[in-house]
């Protein structure tokens, strides 16, 4: 492999906190030299020398909430189609859900999950088991085991662990086998036939909605459990100020407690439904502005810990029909950086924390290698235009499903190239 020296970059690096002009260097598949310092290293012979003027590198993405069809439902998603989705929005490493037909319960399904995407994914695919057998919510998996088989972490995926007693064993042995448990706190009885947000704006369509107080109300019991334990517990969406406010809360009394929001929270609020929409169905609901300021601001506090896009890919037969059937959820794979850097470009959040959400953060969270640039650092990373303007089309999209909540949209900031382990798996 040859030598590649990206020269007159800025390097924007969160895992040392540093946004400088400088040099990055690769070898291997490694990174040997990084910074501003890396400049008075001299060029490698023979080395591919590349001018980053004008551009930013940054870690390769990890997004840790990624729905694929495989198996199951390879027509919506494969694994590699997934992966090639990521490349193209700057994500190289992805933690894939459980939420598969059959479900990613049990050491064979890992080890398949590992298997395929070794095969046919360009960048890298972590499985996350289910805590509980079929997503059922009834009997424990075999956590231990599904550790040692390669899940990174156990989640309920798109359910949540309603059975107090069971939730609290579920943390107590993942807290004895170091894995993080991911819940999206959602009350099963409360609004459980709504279809969006409840208010006004849901009254005014004739839509059933979900209160907000169905996702605060077992967030707090989930953090009760969470002191209780002592177990690594991770919020997998939040969606309304309440809950940001039980995090801080939480993380304020010492609690090992982590939280997401998606882009689509940060970016998009409940009146994007517009004309039922159905691109904007999506679980939790779109909020409040008032709740998408306040995910905001607890992205900039750290309250929220990491962005991730909850790519969910939906064909047109689950999504073109009428609102309230139609199935929720949103492809974000390609979009998300592109979004996400809206908020760096209107002040609201500064660039390091964005890229530290979606990086660094959820390569610690998780304990997967990723997330850095630092000298000896896998050579995943991505080589953006911060300021390139671009349009969101249908046919641009590398996703098997285009059910995107920003087609149309217009975007300043474009991924260029992206690398994984050196290699270019991603270019324009």
């Amino acid at each position: 492999m040859s030598v590649k020296v990206f020269t007159n970059a800025r390097i924007v690096d969160p895992s040392r906190d540093i946004d400088e002009t400088g040099t990055i260097i690769i070898d291997g598949g490694q990174i040997v030299a990084s910074g501003a310092d890396a400049r008075n290293q001299g060029t490698p012979e023979g080395a591919e020398i590349v001018d980053c003027s004008g551009k930013t590198i940054l870690p390769g993405l990890v997004d840790a909430r990624v729905f694929i069809g495989e198996p199951g439902a390879e027509h919506r998603e494969t694994i590699a189609s997934a992966s090639h989705a990521a490349a193209a929005g700057g994500v190289t490493s992805v933690i894939m859900m459980p939420d598969t037909d059959p479900v990613i319960d049990n050491v064979a399904l890992v080890e398949f999950v590992k298997r395929t995407a070794r095969d046919t994914a360009v960048i890298n695919v972590y499985p996350a088991a289910a805590a509980t057998r079929g997503l059922k919510g009834e009997e424990m998996t075999e956590i231990g085991l599904l550790k040692e088989a390669g899940a990174v972490a156990i989640s309920e995926g798109k359910h949540s662990i309603n059975n107090t007693q069971l939730l609290r064993r579920a943390l107590t042995y993942a807290r004895d086998y170091g894995v993080v448990l991911c819940q999206e706190p959602r009350d099963p009885h409360l609004g459980a036939d709504g279809v969006m947000n409840e208010g006004l704006f849901a009254s005014w369509l004739g839509l059933s909605g979900t209160p907000r107080e169905a996702e605060v109300i077992p967030l707090e019991r989930d953090m009760r459990l969470a002191a209780l334990t002592k177990g690594a517990y991770h919020a997998a969406q939040i969606s309304t100020s309440m809950s940001a406010d039980v995090i801080r809360r939480g993380k304020e009394l010492g609690l090992n407690v982590t939280s997401a929001s998606s882009i689509n929270h940060l970016s998009l609020n409940e009146n994007d439904v517009g004309e039922f929409r159905t691109f904007f169905r999506l679980q939790p609901p779109l909020r409040l502005e008032e709740d998408r300021l306040a995910m905001v601001e607890a992205l900039r506090d750290g309250t929220i810990d990491i962005i991730v896009s909850a790519h969910d890919p939906q064909d047109v037969d689950t999504k073109r029909l009428p609102f309230a059937d139609a199935a929720a959820g949103a492809i974000g794979l390609e979009t998300m950086l592109a979004a996400a850097l809206r908020l760096y470009h209107n002040g609201d959040v500064p660039l390091l924390r964005i890229i530290d959400a979606m990086s660094t953060a959820p390569a610690r969270i998780f304990g997967i290698e990723g997330g850095s640039l630092r000298p000896g650092a896998k050579a995943d990373m991505t080589i953006v235009d911060l300021d390139e303007p671009w349009i969101v089309t249908e046919e641009g999209l590398r996703s098997r499903s285009k059910n995107t909540c920003f087609e149309g949209a217009r975007f300043q900031g474009r991924v260029l190239q992206t690398f994984v382990a050196g290699q270019s798996v991603f270019s324009i």
